[in-house]
């Protein structure tokens, strides 16, 4: 969601939505984990090329997404929901 649309939710939606969120950081950490040691592995054969440059397009977009949980998280705080 975007940051307008979580300020605009109601404090109930707002902790429904942080439920459903509460394990996705840690999804997200071993997955661009695992991805960064596919480019590590990939690095070390000497493999530059179109399969190195898939895992780093989504890990960017993973951390993209985790920096949406933190607007999230804010705007729990500002409300004092968390």
């Amino acid at each position: 969601m975007k940051s307008k649309e979580l300020a605009t939710l109601t404090d109930e939606e707002l902790l429904a939505e942080s439920k459903k969120t509460k394990i996705t950081p840690i999804v997200n950490a071993l997955f661009i984990g695992f991805l960064f040691g596919i480019i590590f592995y990939s690095i070390a054969k000497n493999t530059w090329g179109f399969f190195t440059l898939i895992p780093l397009v989504m890990a960017y977009k993973l951390i993209k997404d985790s920096k949406e949980n933190t607007e999230l998280e804010r705007i729990l705080k500002e409300r004092k929901l968390s």
